[in-house]
């Protein structure tokens, strides 16, 4: 491998003007959240702004977190077993369990999870970006040279691209003790590795994410077809398995504690009354839930339709640029969530779609702007939305 290739690998000791910026537009938005929170919980008492700081960051599935990484699995023993629990993958979980000898705070360590693993998460993020595109395009189209962005300038789109996913409604989640900033912090750099054809560190950065996530499955099918239709090393191909053994591991661990071969599907339908349905259902029932009634989630199921229109372009234009791969990593779980019972957690899996990120980070001047402007307003009302302990997302 060419030694350009190489200094461009997540592992590089000297970080480059973009990381810099990205580390810089990480730690100032999560400013950002702390003073619009401080700020909210100042002017208003609604719901749980009158609680403290921590204790507003733990809604949610960050208390299951929290459970799952103090008791295990079987719950809180003062508490009734909660069969959702099994839903969680044990990374973040794990994570926190290893941290609290030396923060023995449970809230606390969540927050400094997400913090740390976003750092690594965004440079990731940002080197992509400007890394030269791979596999197929579009007809006509043309791939993007190195540090330069279809239609911005050198070394622009790894910025423009992290500012997207730090601002973008559901941004809200990478703030918080959720496991989608921990993945990120693994599947970007597995991403960015394969593109580098380093498949043994790729692989090993993925099966970390396999372990936060079931997402990991997908990027694990997603792996398989860029090394299939990008590099055929052919004696590289035995390492594209180990992603999968972390799923295979907790599928086994599982069955040992329940007797059930399918206990992470089993407590899906048990804790969210999610199985599997006919996509025309699922739009059918959510649609109702968004239009037909009127509570408290009538709101989330609204932006769940949206998202999912999303997902679905998205899908559709990675197609037509013919990037397979990022068509399996995206269009995958995006046939998972329409063919649950209804349509839940979309809009936050959209922070999982970096090929979207990637796309506005390249968009056009004004198209780039715009939606800055949209996300902005958006993503705050969400963080207000959160710490008030309302559903958002």
């Amino acid at each position: 491998m060419a030694a350009e290739d190489r200094s461009d690998g997540v592992g590089a000791e000297r970080l480059r003007p973009g990381d810099r910026l990205a580390l810089r537009a990480w730690f100032g938005t999560r400013a950002a959240v702390v003073g619009i929170s401080l700020l909210a919980s100042a002017l208003w008492s609604h719901g749980d702004l009158h609680d403290s700081f921590l204790g507003r960051w733990t809604q949610w599935d960050v208390d299951h977190f929290v459970e799952i990484a103090r008791y295990g699995y079987g719950g809180d023993p003062a508490h009734p077993p909660d069969p959702g629990l099994p839903a969680f993958f044990p990374g973040l979980p794990l994570a926190l369990r290893i941290l609290h000898p030396l923060i023995p705070n449970w809230q606390l360590s969540a927050l400094l999870v997400s913090l740390v693993a976003g750092a690594g998460a965004v440079v990731a993020l940002a080197r992509l970006a400007e890394h030269p595109a791979e596999g197929g395009t579009a007809p006509g189209a043309h791939a993007a040279r190195p540090g330069l962005g279809a239609h911005g300038s050198a070394g622009s789109a790894g910025p423009r691209a992290v500012f997207a996913l730090l601002l973008s409604p559901y941004a809200v989640f990478l703030f918080a003790g959720y496991s989608e900033t921990l993945f990120l912090a693994f599947a970007l750099p597995a991403w960015l590795l394969a593109r580098q054809r380093r498949w043994p560190a790729a692989v090993l950065c993925a099966a970390g994410a396999s372990c936060v996530r079931v997402t990991g499955l997908f990027l694990a099918a997603a792996l398989i077809v860029e090394f299939l239709t990008a590099d055929r090393r052919w004696r590289s191909a035995p390492w594209l398995a180990v992603p999968f053994l972390p799923v295979l591991g907790y599928t086994v661990y599982q069955w040992r504690r329940t007797g059930d071969w399918s206990a992470w599907q089993h407590a899906q339908e048990a804790g969210w009354g999610r199985s599997m349905v006919w996509p025309w259902t699922s739009f059918q029932t959510t649609w109702h839930a968004a239009f037909g009634s009127h509570d408290q989630f009538t709101t989330a199921f609204r932006v769940e339709l949206i998202a999912a229109a999303v997902g679905v372009a998205l899908t559709v234009w990675l197609l037509w640029r013919r990037q397979w791969a990022e068509t399996v990593y995206v269009g995958l779980p995006l046939i998972s969530l329409l063919t649950s019972a209804y349509y839940l957690s979309i809009g936050r899996a959209t922070l999982l779609w970096w090929p979207l990120w990637l796309a506005i980070g390249r968009s056009r001047r004004p198209a780039y702007l715009f939606l800055i402007a949209l996300f902005v307003p958006l993503m705050t009302a969400e963080v207000v939305t959160y710490n008030s302990g309302g559903w958002a997302g």
